[in-house]
């Protein structure tokens, strides 16, 4: 009866030591990397003159778009714009220039996600001509 108390004991210890593995967890994935920014709808085409060189915008909430930045439309059956906000601006509405494209009243406004300017560390260094003989560099051939 002794024998088996013990053998229970090791039993027991065997199955509480390795059953701590099962309960483990697994790393989980890296959440840190940012999700792709997608267009913003900022708005609509309220007014487009008889010269079509520019176009009122019927803003859809605060207009807080720098001058000089640009916007894409979009409407019915594929047609697009781009226009450069110029920075006039009267309550709702605001102006911007018509750069490209084709554009009605009604056609929705959109800002796309600003890309970062280049940094001089990710910028590349000019390849150096790695000729052993200087004459080569600037031989011209008159064929």
């Amino acid at each position: 009866m002794n024998s088996k108390i013990v053998h229970l004991i090791a039993l027991s210890t065997l199955f509480s030591t390795t059953s701590c593995s099962f309960f483990s967890r697994k790393p989980e994935p890296d959440t840190t990397k940012e999700a792709p920014e997608l267009p913003q709808l900022v708005g609509r085409i309220a007014s487009i003159p008889a010269d079509k060189r520019f176009v009122l915008i019927q803003s859809y909430g605060k207009w807080n778009i720098e001058a000089g930045r640009t916007l894409t439309t979009q409407g019915p059956d594929e047609r697009s714009a781009n226009l450069l906000v110029t920075g006039e601006k009267l309550g709702q509405f605001a102006a911007a220039d018509l750069q490209s494209g084709q554009v009605e009243i009604g056609d929705g406004v959109f800002i796309l996600p600003s890309n970062p300017l280049p940094t001089t560390d990710s910028v590349a260094e000019p390849v150096q001509n790695q000729s052993s003989n200087p004459d080569s560099e600037n031989v011209q051939k008159n064929n």
